[in-house]
């Protein structure tokens, strides 16, 4: 896909305005589901976020889409709405150039919609603004208009009015993604430079990394290497996230997928690492992320002493998929060995803990 034809773009909203539902519903418009596999909260796809009705993990999923004959690739990144996990949120719009700010018009402006707001305009991000959840009777959209162009700073005319719940005013969403947000900046033929923002580990591929190419074409049978930690490794897999992982043979600048480099050890791996190639020299890292600072801090400790390991084991993987999440050793006469680990909130450590 050449890159003025790329749009990357993510939903922020506060908790339960309606991101989730707007995904489902952009994902059945662009025909990346049929209406027999369609299901609320698809890109959701952990026990805990659908049992409890909300994201955790940011997910990501490319859109083929055609308007006036020409076909566009949207990069959809979903992302969280509770403050406990703002920092997928920043890290999903360091690989985007665009975001759809959404709002629940029952409930109007909220904290969260206001800090992601601000986080958007940080990373220099085009802001598309949304109004949700027309269908209701108690919907008050003009009000809530006025809300945003207050305390958000967007103008009225610019509010897109939506209904995520039965798909009215999608088809003008896909319009401002085109118009609105631009494309991506990079050229495929310069040195390989992807910004690692996720990843996850898999018992059957090891780890799995999210990127976003910046610069470069990335291959299957490429040598890479991690600028971070210095790990090398050789790409076995890569592809674009339709939502399912479909195996591509490149990835080139703009684009965002699944990288698989048979790397087994989760130390590996830092979330916020450039790849490049192995023998590049005088490539510039890109910028990562600030580190989290943890708020709440608990002890883990085994039921059975011999569950130590499988518990060290088990934060490792976590720690993995979840960068913000931190845990070290510690000893207790009454408890015996366990694990000291710090969170972002209340509702963090419960999500860790189950």
């Amino acid at each position: 896909m050449r890159i003025e034809k790329i749009r990357n773009f993510c939903i922020i909203a506060h908790i339960d305005h309606g991101k989730s539902t707007l995904a489902d519903r952009m994902l059945l418009k662009a025909g990346a589901i049929t209406q027999r596999e369609f299901r609320e909260q698809i890109l959701d796809t952990m026990d805990l976020e659908r049992e409890r009705g909300i994201t955790i993990k940011s997910s990501c999923v490319s859109l083929k889409y055609e308007r006036d004959g020409k076909e566009y690739m949207l990069n959809l990144i979903d992302t969280p709405g509770h403050v406990d996990f703002s920092y997928e949120v920043s890290r999903s719009l360091a690989a985007c150039e665009g975001a759809l700010l959404l709002v629940d018009a029952t409930q109007g402006v909220e904290a969260q919609t206001v800090a992601n707001n601000f986080l958007a305009m940080q990373h220099d991000l085009a802001i598309v603004p949304i109004v949700n959840k027309l269908d209701l009777a108690s919907a008050r959209p003009d009000e809530v208009i006025e809300e945003m162009e207050h305390s958000l700073a967007v103008e009225p005319q610019d509010v897109l009015r939506v209904s995520a719940k039965d798909g009215s005013g999608v088809d003008a969403v896909f319009d401002a993604i085109i118009d609105s947000i631009p494309p991506p900046e990079g050229d495929p033929g310069e040195p390989l430079q992807a910004l690692v923002f996720d990843s996850e580990y898999d018992e059957y591929c090891g780890v799995v990394l999210y990127a976003r190419v910046m610069n470069g074409t990335m291959r299957v049978g490429d040598k890479i290497r991690m600028m971070n930690t210095g790990r090398t490794a050789e790409v076995s897999r890569l592809g674009l996230f339709t939502p399912k992982m479909e195996d591509r043979k490149e990835l080139s600048a703009g684009e965002v997928g699944y990288v698989i480099a048979n790397i087994k050890s989760i130390h590996d791996v830092d979330v916020g690492d450039t790849i490049t190639a192995a023998k590049a020299q005088g490539v510039p890292a890109l910028k990562g992320y600030v580190q989290p600072q943890p708020m709440v801090f608990c002890g883990f400790y085994p039921a059975n002493d011999c569950e130590f390991s499988a518990l060290r084991n088990a934060l490792d993987r976590l720690s993995l998929n979840d960068s913000s999440f931190w845990f070290e050793p510690e000893t207790s006469d009454a408890l015996g060995f366990g694990f000291r680990c710090g969170f972002l909130g209340m509702l963090h450590m419960e999500i860790v803990q189950e």
